[in-house]
C-alpha cells in the first residue's frame, strides 16, 4: 500500500504540486511588477524608495524560486526520460 501510495504521488502529484508552486511565483512575479510600477507615481520620496525596494526584492524572491522549481521539474525530468530510455535499450 505504501508503494502504491509512493508511486501515485511521484508519478501524478508531485508534478502537480510543483506547477502550482509555479504559478504562485508567476502570481508573485506580476505583483512585484504592478507594485514597481505603481511606485513611480508616489510623490513622497520616502514612501517611493521602501516601495521601490520591497518590490524589487518580491521580484528577486519569485524569480529565484520560480528559477529553482523549474530546475527541479527539469532535472526530473530528464532523470525519468533516461530512465526509459535505458529499460527500453536493455529491452531489445
Amino acid at each position: 500500500m505504501k508503494t502504491i501510495l509512493k508511486e501515485i504521488y511521484f508519478n501524478y502529484l508531485w508534478w502537480i504540486w510543483q506547477s502550482i508552486l509555479v504559478l504562485f511565483c508567476g502570481f508573485f512575479l506580476v505583483l512585484g511588477i504592478q507594485i514597481l510600477i505603481k511606485s513611480y507615481q508616489l510623490n513622497n520620496p520616502f514612501y517611493f524608495m521602501m516601495i521601490f525596494f520591497a518590490s524589487n526584492l518580491i521580484i528577486l524572491i519569485s524569480v529565484v524560486l520560480m528559477a529553482g522549481f523549474l530546475y527541479r521539474m527539469y532535472g526530473v525530468h530528464r532523470l525519468i526520460h533516461n530512465k526509459t530510455k535505458e529499460g527500453k535499450i536493455s529491452e531489445e
